[in-house]
């Protein structure tokens, strides 16, 4: 079962030793805490075998953001509370950044910002993982001990043409479009939020690729071969046997190339194994075999951008996108009408797509 939750700061124990660090690094956290448990507010957590791993607090505020010489007027704007993850060399980290901005876009922020330290290693690892996804410093802000947080702030109405500090957006001006099609036990791992409802979340487990923004698919499909960073891919989940293809294949979501490698860009298994595993749904044996025994492999690595708020079967593709159905639907090139037609059958969400 997946043990990340929403709950209230009155059922999390304070004296948990995960909140230590916060403490050491700012003044009064007791207080502030104790408040937010008075108050009813509520954090994102993940536990794992009862042990508190990771944490997440946002809030809205609309008042004047005040930093060091200056002052940004007030503006509706998505605080990052409290933000940590216990340890790097996991993906959950993206996990609770796809949260944040998810949050921002769905309810309409226009911006989202943070304040943090940064004058320790782990904490520089911690600015940089915000700037990867597009948070610029804006300013700092002093404290009495002479410390001062940088003040990190993510325009949510502007992009900047970089797939990673512009996500989650969709530029579909960019790139070629394709359909990949993947089959569903891949699927369901790969995609979660694309999950069907006559699927179980309890065959989930919390496992990293599941969580990440970065997705790897692995196959060998040549048409793959074509593909090119910047390019979009709708994903499409074969037919799970249950009934007739044209109903039971669908198109679930939508993903940028970010990579595309073969076994010519690995001098040997273990650097592909290491590419490979962080992200791949698949086990570090299966993945050795392959390089030894199946070595003409593609390897798709993306970005996951958004769920489908509608599963598009693939008779609606056929019949009002005009994809033709006689042609291999592997990974198949799609044209901008195509493309955009899918988009709208699957009720995409638009303010996540850049005109």
């Amino acid at each position: 079962m997946d043990n990340l939750q929403v709950t209230s700061f009155a059922n999390i124990n304070l004296k948990d030793p995960f909140f230590d660090s916060l403490r050491a690094n700012y003044d009064g956290f007791d207080d502030w805490f104790n408040k937010k448990a008075s108050s009813g507010a509520k954090a994102l957590v993940y536990y794992n075998d009862a042990a508190l791993l990771d944490f997440l607090y946002v809030k809205e505020e609309n008042e004047a953001l005040q930093l060091d010489g200056v002052t940004l007027p007030p503006k509706k704007r998505l605080k990052v509370g409290t933000f940590k993850i216990e340890r790097r060399g996991t993906n959950r980290g993206e996990r609770f950044m796809k949260r944040i901005l998810d949050i921002a876009i769905i309810h309409d922020f226009p911006e989202v910002y943070v304040t943090m330290f940064d004058d320790t290693d782990e904490l520089m690892h911690l600015r940089q993982f915000f700037e990867r996804y597009g948070f610029v410093e804006v300013g700092r802000k002093s404290h009495a001990n002479g410390r001062s947080e940088s003040v990190l702030l993510r325009d949510m109405t502007s992009h900047v043409g970089d797939m990673v500090k512009d996500y989650p957006f969709v530029d579909r001006t960019q790139g070629n479009k394709y359909l990949l099609a993947i089959r569903p036990e891949y699927h369901t791992k790969l995609f979660p939020d694309s999950i069907l409802r006559t699927e179980h979340y309890e065959i989930l487990q919390d496992v990293s690729p599941t969580n990440s923004i970065n997705k790897i698919y692995i196959c060998w499909m040549e048409g793959a071969r074509q593909l090119k960073q910047g390019d979009k891919i709708i994903i499409y989940r074969t037919s799970d046997g249950m009934g007739p293809a044209k109903y039971r294949s669908v198109a679930t979501s939508v993903c940028t190339v970010s990579d595309i490698k073969t076994i010519n860009d690995f001098s040997n298994v273990d650097e592909f194994v290491q590419y490979t595993h962080r992200y791949s749904i698949f086990g570090e044996s299966e993945l050795r075999q392959w390089f030894r025994e199946k070595p003409n492999f593609i390897v798709i690595k993306m970005l996951y951008n958004l769920a489908f708020q509608k599963k598009v079967i693939r008779q609606a593709i056929i019949d009002s996108a005009n994809v033709p159905s006689e042609e291999r639907w592997g990974v198949m090139p799609l044209t901008e009408a195509q493309f955009n037609h899918i988009l709208t059958l699957g009720n995409a969400d638009g303010r996540y797509i850049i005109y």
